[in-house]
């Protein structure tokens, strides 16, 4: 499997076209990194995200563990998940243009991680989740399956981490930021290519973040 421009594109329009969240997914990327950038969002808002890191699999993630994750990240206290969120959000450049701010400081992942995962039902996984939404056009989110895409095209090494730790994510991030400059794609565009180019490299383990 190689992950060229045209290939890249074409899978990534092939998920626009099949994938059934992806309309909603369009519409968080396009609002998202603006509303967790300033104090204006609900308790809803967020959840949305943690929501959606297990139910885009529709179904294939085991049931018991996406609701333990999903009803430990609504214990937490309100204003703790801001705290964290506006945390990330400045850490990564949420709500900013890179196009328009060139020399702004690189996104801070550590930081930003770190705030994420400090809230119960949030591991480096599902903040991977977070920063893709905050910052869709630089972060993909790691899992089984972009992870998988990588390591078939040549780009990354070595079996899903299960869990993955900050510095797998580091490393996952880096082969991401490798293709999607090649490539001349944002991160965006790749995430859809990688999720949608899975099902060509055949069948993998039960779903785990």
């Amino acid at each position: 499997m190689d992950l060229s421009e045209s290939r890249i594109r074409d899978s990534a329009r092939a998920y626009a076209e099949a994938e059934p969240l992806y309309d909603v997914e369009r519409q968080h990327v396009e609002t998202v990194p603006k509303t967790f950038a300033g104090d204006e969002y609900g308790r809803r808002d967020a959840q949305w995200i943690v929501r959606w890191y297990f139910r885009r699999y529709l179904g294939d993630y085991p049931d018991r563990e996406r609701r333990e994750r999903e009803e430990a990240f609504r214990d937490n206290d309100f204003d703790d998940v801001v705290d964290a969120i506006g945390t990330a959000a400045d850490a990564v450049g949420a709500g900013t243009d890179e196009s328009e701010e060139p020399d702004r400081d690189p996104p801070d992942v550590d930081a930003a991680v770190d705030a994420l995962t400090a809230l119960d039902g949030v591991d480096v996984a599902v903040a991977s989740g977070f920063l893709q939404f905050l910052a869709p056009t630089r972060f993909v989110a790691i899992d089984r399956r972009t992870w998988a895409v990588l390591v078939a095209a040549g780009e990354l090494d070595g079996e899903y981490p299960d869990p993955p730790s900050v510095a797998d994510y580091r490393r996952f991030d880096e082969a991401c930021r490798v293709v999607t400059e090649r490539a001349g794609v944002d991160a965006w565009t790749l995430y859809r290519a990688l999720w949608r180019s899975f099902s060509e490299i055949g069948d993998a383990p039960p779903e785990s973040a």
